[in-house]
């Protein structure tokens, strides 16, 4: 069932960029309007506006639908998983603990700060 949810959501997916790709953007519409030959395309030249949109937002559809139900199979599937991984994780912890340096205890003391050439006090830079 997820492997043939999964190729159907793969394919809406190119399906969408295709028909994407294919749509004239909003400034192509001046062009068809002075007979820039618009009319010499397989859809007309105004057919393919209804066409590629009601596609695109079919396929838009089909790829939420796949994506909903793709993901509701993956969590009902992983829930025994993640249990067993969850009550096994403290004693990985635990055990790594050890191998972590200490911090230092002190600060860096007043004598180790280098301290600024003489007179440059009163200089702008």
């Amino acid at each position: 069932m997820e492997t043939v949810l999964l190729i159907i959501h793969v394919l809406a997916a190119a399906g969408i960029v295709a028909l994407v790709l294919l749509q004239q953007g909003k400034g192509a519409d001046m062009g068809a309007a002075f007979g820039a030959g618009a009319s010499a395309t397989v859809f007309g030249s105004q057919g393919s506006g209804n066409f590629l949109t009601r596609g695109t937002a079919i396929l838009a559809t089909v790829f939420f639908l796949t994506s909903i139900s793709l993901a509701a199979l993956s969590g009902h599937g992983a829930s025994s998983a993640t249990k067993d991984s969850l009550m096994s994780a403290p004693a990985a912890v635990e055990s790594g603990a050890e191998d972590v340096p200490a911090a230092p205890d002190s600060a860096p003391a007043a004598s180790d700060v280098p301290s600024a050439p003489e007179g440059s006090e009163g200089v702008a830079q």
